[in-house]
């Protein structure tokens, strides 16, 4: 054994975690909402966990997140689930890296300004009233579904300037529904050569981006041929950097399908979870009602209603502090790092999750409660950073928060001025994390129209 140098530095050994590859494997995919809030309870702000050939860092204290999104974010890359779905989504905003990130981060950063996208807010209320118009009283619907296809006609009309037919939306849905199944297998070893197997769950995703694309890019080629307006295809088009240089035609694309996922999964499955916890919080449902029928009286919501929808807002803030449709950010060490004094290796992966972090009794007193009226100013002030964070955070922080809180609090507004929705059985309905937080088999509801 060679005596260690003059003045060397013993190296920090790893956090303290588990070594059970198959079995935290396993537990993952059984149910990783329940398994990281066991490691959060056992082991603290960070643990180690091997999963399958893989070592993966779990933190779970803001002052971690911010390390590993903001403070060191160089030293990261984006974890191994997003790679994998770089098959599909190509390298748009949600999976590229270094400059191309940053490059093309700064082309489409003036299409996500809060005037271009407050000019949306009138088209996102009609659209609400549209889908309120067709149902009727009594009927029982599944909640996620129609905000499934309410917010894809919305990303259509905002990215394309296209009205979605009902059964494009469907077409569309399907596609988009098949992709986000092919990706139940990432935490499992060697799964790209899986992907390559003739399974009907891949065959059926490929299917699914061949009918992605071919829209996509008939989209492309009529915008490029009309020129002009004033949607997000069109800015994506328009856009130049300093070189004067745009985005070629498969750049747009992966850019429009990352932003045709992101626009409408995310947002339909925060709106479900609100409306599944309004019908069984009837006392926050009856304030919010008072607060619309105050701010708006018998009109539709407009951008300029936002700044007085406070509860509006404060319901969806704690709808996503519950259930935060990204439950898990993953990255990828690219060098070595050091996270509350413990060496993590280059290669490692590292993990954190809104879901336990937003639950965490030592930032959010009564974290399983429903409670709105938490998200006062002053609360917020004193809330450490990235303690809530359902958008990330540093720099790849989602591009699209502000139009997404907006089309949020606005569809809120626009439905809840016409309905009253009560869960048609008394069963919980249980989260299925994968890519996002969905609600498993949907949420049934029976509707009541408002006087």
């Amino acid at each position: 054994m060679q005596p260690a140098a003059v003045g060397a530095v013993e190296p920090v050994p790893l956090p303290p975690g588990e070594n059970r590859p198959l079995a935290t494997l396993l537990a993952l995919r059984r149910d990783p909402l329940r398994f990281l809030e066991r490691i959060a309870a056992r082991y603290g702000d960070i643990a180690q966990l091997k999963v399958g050939p893989y070592r993966l860092v779990f933190v779970n204290h803001p002052e971690l997140v911010h390390e590993v999104l903001v403070a060191k974010a160089a030293s990261f890359a984006k974890g191994r689930i997003l790679e994998q779905t770089r098959e599909v989504f190509g390298q748009g905003l949600l999976t590229s890296e270094g400059e191309l990130h940053h490059r093309q981060r700064r082309l489409i950063q003036p299409a996500f300004h809060r005037r271009r996208i407050e000019a949306y807010a009138a088209a996102m209320s009609a659209d609400a009233a549209a889908a309120a118009a067709r149902w009727r009283d009594g009927e029982t619907l599944d909640v996620a579904r129609e905000m499934t296809r309410l917010t894809l006609r919305i990303v259509a009309r905002s990215l394309f300037s296209v009205d979605v037919e009902e059964d494009e939306a469907r077409e569309v849905g399907q596609a988009l529904d098949a992709l986000v199944a092919a990706f139940d297998v990432v935490l499992v070893p060697f799964q790209s050569l899986l992907q390559k197997l003739p399974l009907p769950s891949f065959r059926r995703a490929r299917q699914a981006r061949a009918t992605l694309d071919a829209l996509v890019y008939r989209l492309i080629a009529e915008r490029r041929r009309t020129g002009g307006g004033e949607d997000l295809l069109s800015l994506l088009l328009a856009a130049r950097d300093e070189e004067g240089s745009g985005m070629d035609d498969r750049q747009v694309r992966d850019e429009v399908l990352t932003l045709f996922l992101a626009g409408h999964e995310t947002t339909a499955n925060a709106l479900t979870w609100t409306w599944y916890l309004l019908a069984r919080h009837p006392q926050a449902e009856a304030r919010l009602h008072a607060e619309i029928d105050t701010v708006l009286g018998d009109r539709l919501p407009g951008a300029d209603d936002l700044p007085r929808l406070t509860f509006t807002r404060q319901v969806l803030a704690e709808s996503m502090r519950l259930y935060p449709p990204a439950w898990a950010i993953s990255r990828r060490t690219i060098a070595p790092v050091s996270l509350n004094g413990y060496a993590v290796p280059a290669g490692s992966g590292v993990l954190t999750s809104p879901w336990v972090g937003h639950r965490d009794p030592r930032f959010f007193p009564d974290p399983l409660s429903f409670k709105p009226e938490r998200w006062t100013e002053s609360f917020e002030a004193q809330l450490p950073k990235l303690a809530y964070f359902p958008f990330g955070g540093g720099p790849r922080i989602c591009i699209g928060m502000g139009f997404a809180w907006m089309e949020g609090i606005l569809l809120l507004a626009a439905l809840g001025r016409r309905w009253t929705m009560r869960l048609a059985a008394d069963e919980a309905v249980e989260p299925y994390p994968r890519i996002t937080l969905r609600p498993q088999g949907g949420v049934q509801v029976r509707l009541q129209r408002r006087n």
